[in-house]
């Protein structure tokens, strides 16, 4: 009840400022597109005649969101990633607990972790209000990841659309298949396979923490060396985490301190002088391999990141829920319709 009347409430702000009012984001029945996954469905031009304004609403969100809250970008970045690592692409991710369904929100990786859910409410209401029942709430999660790296002074790519909302979510899968933050390299590899995803998507994408923030208790042991560097620079920088956490296990730190709002290979620079944030970032180092080499040339250039960086989301964005697998296009991302 309490997720209905924030989706009517959303709803309502939108419609005074447009002088209109819909009813498509309060989980009333009806409409909404039912229907299964098609995978091969995805395409760059899907909206170009049923919502031509589309991704102009997004980006015009993302902008507005990240200009109250730099850190926007970074977590609107994560969602998508959290998501499509659960059963495909289907913003099962967004779905919050009601009396018939469990939703992610709450699973080790996501709580008190994940952000960003009112921005693309608020961009969902948007969308409904010029096209109702046509763009769906995957397909904004992609489309506002992309918009946040190019903000952030990152690479653009033109991202597939198409995709169809689940009707379903899963707490122990979000728990199972997102890569949590002590992970070693194996373990990192072999969650993405698991998904069809390769070595090289893996430390490609991994650069995706070049923004945002991570806090102290996702780094505990790093705090204590890990094990992993021990270098006189390594020493002082992880003396600088032991005074920033000294407080609060809750405190907030930047995986980028170099270049925390900005877009760039800064973070694999960081890794090779043993910066990493968590312990998942800097193990990649000590892959050895193919790892270890593809961390050296991104360190080195940063157009060959930009472009693996790209070609690699768009992999990602075409993890597809299981076949026959029931979906639709949600008018309210936080409820099945």
């Amino acid at each position: 009840m309490v997720t209905i009347i924030v989706c009517a409430i959303l709803v309502l702000v939108v419609a005074g400022q447009l002088n209109a009012l819909s009813k498509d984001c309060i989980g009333v029945g009806g409409g909404g597109g039912s229907g299964g996954f098609d995978g091969g469905s995805l395409n760059f031009d899907f909206y170009i005649s049923s919502c031509p304004q589309a991704e102009a609403i997004i980006f015009s969100g993302v902008q507005q969101a990240m200009a109250s809250d730099p850190r926007m970008a970074a977590s609107l970045l994560r969602l998508h990633f959290h998501d499509c690592f659960v059963n495909g692409c289907d913003a099962s991710v967004l779905l919050d607990d009601t009396p018939n369904l469990v939703g992610e929100k709450t699973a080790g990786p996501n709580l008190n972790s994940l952000r960003g859910f009112d921005v693309v409410d608020g961009i969902k209401t948007e969308l409904e209000m010029a096209c109702p029942d046509t763009v769906s709430c995957a397909d904004v999660l992609a489309i506002a990841a992309r918009d946040s790296v190019v903000l952030s002074g990152g690479p653009t790519w033109v991202v597939e659309v198409g995709r169809r909302d689940g009707v379903t979510a899963s707490l122990s899968m979000a728990t199972a298949n997102i890569p949590a933050p002590t992970s070693d390299v194996a373990t990192l590899v072999q969650k993405f396979q698991n998904l069809g995803l390769s070595t090289k998507d893996m430390v490609v994408l991994s650069g995706a923490h070049t923004i945002g923030k991570a806090r102290c208790s996702s780094f505990i042991s790093r705090l204590n060396g890990g094990g992993i560097a021990d270098a006189a620079a390594d020493r002082i920088f992880l003396q600088s985490l032991q005074q920033l956490c000294a407080g609060s296990n809750g405190t907030l730190a930047h995986l980028d301190l170099a270049t925390p709002a900005t877009f760039d290979n800064q973070y694999y620079v960081n890794l090779l002088s043993g910066e990493g944030l968590l312990p998942s970032d800097q193990v990649l180092v000590n892959g050895g391999g193919e790892v270890g080499s593809l961390v050296q040339a991104y360190a080195m250039d940063p157009v060959l990141f930009y472009e693996d960086f790209a070609v690699s989301m768009v992999r990602m964005g075409r993890l597809a829920p299981p076949p026959g697998s029931e979906a639709e296009v949600r008018r309210c991302c936080r409820v099945v319709n």
